[in-house]
C-alpha cells in the first residue's frame, strides 16, 4: 500500500514539474527574440540603416582635410665646368595645409540627403517586417508541433482503444462466442496503429527540432488548447472591404515599396542636378619651409592664407549626364510599376486571409459538431455490439471516426489561428498585442 501511495506521489508530482515548465506561445515568443538568428541579423542590419541620414548629411557639412609633409633634399652644388668638386648641400623642408570647404550650393547633395531618410523609413519598415515574420515563424512552428502532439495523442488512444479490443476479440474466441476473423481484424488494426504512432512521434520529432532552430533550445513541453473558446468572430473590421482599406494605408510591404518608389524619383532629380553649377566656400591655410631648396640651393620659408569662393559649372561630359537621366527615369517607371502590383497583391492576400478566417470559423463549428456526433454514435455502437446487433469491426470503425474528427478540430482550431495571424500581417497590424490574444485563445 505505501508502495502505491509512492507510486502516486511520485506521478502526480511529474505531472505537476511537467506542467510548470510547460512553454505557452508567448513563453518560445519571447524566447525567440533573444535567441532566433534571423531576426538578430535584421535588427543589426537595422542598426546600421540608422546611420544612413548622417552619411546623407555629411554632404551639406564642412570639409577639412590637414595635410602635413616632411622630406630631406640633398642637392649637389659647384662649378661643374670648372672641374671643381660639387659641395652636397642638404635642405630640411616641411610643410602643413589646412584647407576647409563649405557647400553652399549643390542640389546633388541635397537630393541625397533627402534620399537617405527615405531610405531609413524603408528600413524601418524593413524591420517591423522581420518582427511580424518572426511572430508567424513561431507561431507556424508553435502550431506546427502541435498538430504533430495531437497525431501521437490521437494514435496513442487508437492504439490502446484497439488494445482493449484484441485483447476481448482474443477471449470472447477462446470461449467460442466470435470467430477468429474478429480476433484478426483487431490484431491487423493493432498493428497499423503502432507503425502510425511511429510516424506521428517522428513528425513530432522534426515539428519540435524546427522550433528549436527558433529558440535555440528544444522544447520538450507546449501548452496545447483544451477548450476552444466560444469569441472566434471577434475580428477588429467587419467586413473585408474594410480590411483592404487599412492594410492599403499600413502594410509594411507597401510602404517599402512606396519609399522604393520615392527613393526612384529622387534619383530623377538627381540626376538632373548634375547639370546645375556649384558654389563653395573655401579657406587654406599653409605654413611651409625649404621651399625651392631644388633649384636655388636653398630653400626659403612661406606661410599664405586664402579664403574665397568656388564655382564649377558643367558644360559638356559626353552625354554622359543625359544618359543616367534616362535610366533614373526608366527605374523610376520600375519602382512605380512595382507598387502597383505589391498594392494588387497585398488586396488579394487580404482577401484570401479573410475568407481563411471566415472559413475557418465555420469550419471549427462543424467539426465540434462532428465530434459531439461521433462521441454520439460510438456510444450507440458499443452499446449495440452489448446487444449483440453490432460487431467489433463497426466498434473499431466507430472509434476511428471519433479520434479523426476531435483531430480534424485541433488542426482546423490551429489553423484558423494561424489565418488570424496573417490577415493582421496582411494588414499591417500583427503586433505582440495580436499575439497574445491568440495566446489567450488557446
Amino acid at each position: 500500500m505505501k508502495i502505491l501511495q509512492f507510486l502516486f506521489v511520485f506521478v502526480l508530482g511529474m505531472a505537476l514539474h511537467t506542467s510548470s515548465y510547460a512553454a505557452n506561445l508567448m513563453d518560445i515568443y519571447r524566447e525567440a527574440l533573444e535567441q532566433d538568428a534571423q531576426y538578430k541579423s535584421a535588427r543589426a542590419a537595422y542598426l546600421a540603416a540608422q546611420e544612413k541620414t548622417t552619411q546623407g548629411r555629411a554632404g551639406l557639412l564642412p570639409n577639412i582635410t590637414l595635410t602635413g609633409t616632411r622630406q630631406t633634399q640633398k642637392i649637389d652644388v659647384g662649378n661643374l665646368s670648372s672641374g671643381e668638386n660639387p659641395d652636397e648641400v642638404t635642405i630640411q623642408s616641411r610643410g602643413v595645409v589646412i584647407a576647409a570647404t563649405q557647400p553652399l550650393i549643390r542640389v546633388e547633395n541635397i537630393i541625397i540627403y533627402a534620399q537617405s531618410k527615405i531610405e531609413v523609413i524603408q528600413a524601418d519598415a524593413e524591420f517591423v517586417i522581420a518582427a511580424q515574420n518572426l511572430i508567424l515563424r513561431v507561431a507556424q512552428a508553435y502550431f506546427d508541433t502541435l498538430d504533430a502532439q495531437v497525431d501521437v495523442e490521437v494514435a496513442e488512444a487508437q492504439k490502446q482503444a484497439i488494445l482493449k479490443q484484441l485483447e476481448q476479440a482474443k477471449r470472447n474466441f477462446e470461449v467460442g462466442v466470435s470467430t477468429i476473423v474478429d480476433t484478426n481484424e483487431a490484431q491487423a488494426r493493432f498493428d497499423l496503429t503502432i507503425s502510425q504512432e511511429i510516424a506521428a512521434r517522428n513528425a513530432l520529432e522534426i515539428s519540435k527540432r524546427s522550433l528549436q532552430q527558433i529558440i535555440d533550445r528544444f522544447p520538450e513541453y507546449l501548452v496545447s488548447s483544451k477548450k476552444i473558446t466560444e469569441d472566434l468572430l471577434s475580428l477588429r473590421y467587419a467586413n473585408m472591404d474594410e480590411w483592404i482599406s487599412v492594410a492599403a494605408e499600413k502594410n509594411f510591404i507597401l510602404k517599402i515599396q512606396q519609399a522604393a518608389y520615392e527613393i526612384a524619383s529622387k534619383e530623377v532629380k538627381k540626376a538632373w542636378a548634375q547639370h546645375y553649377p556649384t558654389l563653395d566656400f573655401v579657406a587654406q591655410y599653409s605654413d611651409q619651409t625649404g621651399v625651392g631648396g631644388a633649384f636655388t640651393g636653398q630653400g626659403i620659408d612661406l606661410t599664405s592664407k586664402s579664403i574665397g569662393l568656388q564655382l564649377n559649372v558643367p558644360l559638356f561630359e559626353g552625354f554622359a549626364i543625359q544618359s543616367r537621366v534616362r535610366e533614373a527615369l526608366a527605374n523610376r517607371d520600375r519602382a512605380f510599376h512595382d507598387l502597383e502590383n505589391t498594392r494588387r497583391q497585398n488586396a488579394l492576400q487580404v482577401r484570401q486571409q479573410y475568407l481563411n478566417v471566415t472559413n475557418g470559423i465555420a469550419q471549427v463549428r462543424a467539426l465540434e459538431q462532428a465530434v459531439v456526433s461521433s462521441q454520439s454514435q460510438l456510444d450507440s455502437t458499443m452499446l449495440g455490439q452489448e446487444v449483440g446487433v453490432r460487431t467489433e469491426v463497426d466498434v473499431l470503425n466507430a472509434q476511428q471516426q471519433l479520434y479523426s474528427a476531435r483531430r480534424d478540430l485541433a488542426k482546423a482550431y490551429h489553423g484558423y489561428l494561424m489565418s488570424r495571424l496573417h490577415l493582421s500581417a496582411e494588414a499591417g497590424e500583427l503586433d505582440e498585442e495580436v499575439l497574445q490574444q491568440i495566446n489567450e485563445m488557446l
